[in-house]
């Protein structure tokens, strides 16, 4: 996805006419307006359909301190919310809010279980109970993805509810035993049953897990196990690979896409575009990624035009 933090320049369009990029992340708070949002999402798909193919565009619109777009719901941080029926109402009216503009993703929710207050997640969670946070997370994605044309993305899989820090800030390596991880896939599992459309792959490390200590938007092993036992079936989408355990990776956008990893985020316009650069470099020289970015590309295209189909972004 490319990566924008204000109004798109005409180089920027350019590339999206071209076809280097599946999909738009919007970043930053101050500038995304109720008129400005959908100014530039009209713009955006304006170029991608003078290719046929519309863009994905996402946020995170979490509700609390992670709120994009500030006019719009989720009025509430998740741990704010009351009940399944409040989460179900918050997801309802944050999915209005982002069709009304065009954005037709939203990276949330957050069904990460916190082992402490420590964590640093905080308010982003909805508490520190697995059970209560899996009848919240079906009940947020319900909403969002019931009122049509928006998708929600379950994150930070396998959790970050027992990191000690922020993987966006360093490396981070998560060492709780295997049995007490998978515990906290309960909350995954309640939103792949309810039909979520993203799961995020976190850039934690878990080598409980996976003994190689790769981070898990680059472990095959991570991933196949939201494939496997948890049988997601839609996209997979990395957290920001500008993290530091991300950065580390030489050849990272190839090894994040050959783990399994389908659709790659960056926290700036910059890292987006040299990693598009990279991988199709990569990809010309190495079939096994050609087949690879192929099955991504058929699970992001399939995911438009679920999205077309009930009232999201199409080329008409």
């Amino acid at each position: 996805m490319g990566t924008l933090v204000a109004p798109p320049t005409p180089a920027f369009l350019a590339r999206v006419r071209r076809g280097l990029m599946g999909g738009v992340l919007f970043l930053g708070n101050d500038w995304l307006t109720k008129s400005t949002a959908a100014r530039v999402t009209s713009e955006l798909q304006q170029a991608a359909c003078s290719r046929g193919e519309p863009l994905l565009i996402g946020v995170d619109q979490e509700g609390g301190i992670v709120r994009r777009l500030a006019w719009a719901p989720p009025t509430e941080a998740p741990s704010e919310m009351q009940n399944p029926a409040d989460a179900h109402a918050q997801g309802v009216g944050t999915a209005t809010a982002l069709r009304s503009v065009g954005i037709d993703v939203d990276f949330a929710p957050v069904v990460d279980t916190p082992s402490s207050n420590a964590n640093f997640l905080g308010s982003r969670a909805y508490s520190h109970s697995r059970t209560w946070n899996a009848k919240m997370a079906r009940a947020f994605v319900t909403g969002l993805q019931g009122a049509g044309g928006v998708a929600a993305t379950a994150k930070h899989f396998p959790g970050l509810g027992r990191a000690g820090g922020n993987t966006d800030d360093g490396k981070i390596v998560i060492d709780a035993a295997a049995w007490k991880l998978r515990e906290d896939l309960a909350p995954f599992q309640a939103a792949v049953n309810a039909g979520v459309k993203l799961v995020m792959i976190s850039t934690g490390i878990y080598p409980n897990l996976d003994a190689s200590r790769k981070p898990a938007a680059f472990s095959p092993t991570i991933i196949g196990i939201l494939r496997k036992t948890l049988r997601f079936k839609g996209v997979t989408v990395t957290d920001s690979l500008t993290a530091p355990a991300a950065v580390a990776i030489h050849d990272a956008p190839a090894k994040a896409m050959l783990a399994g990893s389908d659709l790659l985020l960056y926290g700036s316009e910059a890292a987006s575009e040299q990693a598009y650069t990279t991988l199709a470099g990569d990809a010309a020289a190495r079939p096994q990624l050609r087949a690879r970015l192929a099955q991504a590309a058929g699970r992001i295209r399939a995911l438009k035009a679920s999205l077309a189909a009930s009232g999201g972004p199409s080329c008409g």
